[in-house]
């Protein structure tokens, strides 16, 4: 089970885009995460007409590393580490460090 999952509201805790939150869209290989309008760059795409893509400048988000980023605590206002617990029926669930309060069931 990962600490952060996709779907789950990230702050950016350190970097260019520091204080910014975002939506975790998809989790990349070597413990990297791609969050929505996080870490954007400016990619040069050459038109391909068989595929219909289109040339020109892009912004793409680009990915970060998981130790960039936090889970967003909404009770708090902001950002909280992230532990495991086992339920009395034995399942495991993501916790906030902070309030011992589980995030999903």
């Amino acid at each position: 089970m990962r600490k952060i999952k996709t779907g789950d509201e990230v702050m950016v805790i350190t970097g260019k885009d520091k204080g910014k939150r975002g939506k975790v869209i998809r989790i990349a290989a070597n413990d990297r995460v791609v969050v929505e309008n996080i870490n954007l760059v400016k990619k040069h795409v050459r038109p391909n007409p068989q595929r219909g893509v289109e040339g020109g400048i892009l912004d793409r988000e680009m990915p970060l590393h998981v130790s960039n980023v936090a889970v967003f605590n909404l009770e708090s206002g902001k950002a909280d580490r992230v532990g495991f617990k086992m339920l009395e029926d034995g399942q495991k669930v993501r916790i906030f460090k902070s309030t011992q309060e589980v995030i999903d069931v």
